[in-house]
């Protein structure tokens, strides 16, 4: 499991699924949008998990930034038009 910050919207849902799905390893995704917290089943490497939400605007909590809701609001409005 890890909690992540920025999950805002079903499109920050959909971009989070689609890209973790993307990492070898992962068979399922399955995200709370209330409380943040993303379980991934299969055997992927968690620190893998962890740069590949970073990088979409989903820090672990604790590690949120400027930078990072920015991100998360191009992750949102891509996973809401895919959606």
């Amino acid at each position: 499991m890890i909690q992540v910050e920025n999950l805002k919207c079903g499109g920050c849902v959909s971009s989070v699924k689609k890209a973790l799905a993307t990492i070898a390893g992962v068979r399922e995704v399955s995200v709370d949008l209330e409380t943040g917290m993303i379980e991934v089943g299969g055997h992927a490497d968690r620190s893998q998990l962890v740069e590949k939400l970073a990088g979409l605007g989903y820090p672990e909590v604790g590690n949120n930034n400027l930078l990072s809701k920015t991100k998360s609001y191009v992750s949102c409005a891509i996973g809401k038009m895919s959606h």
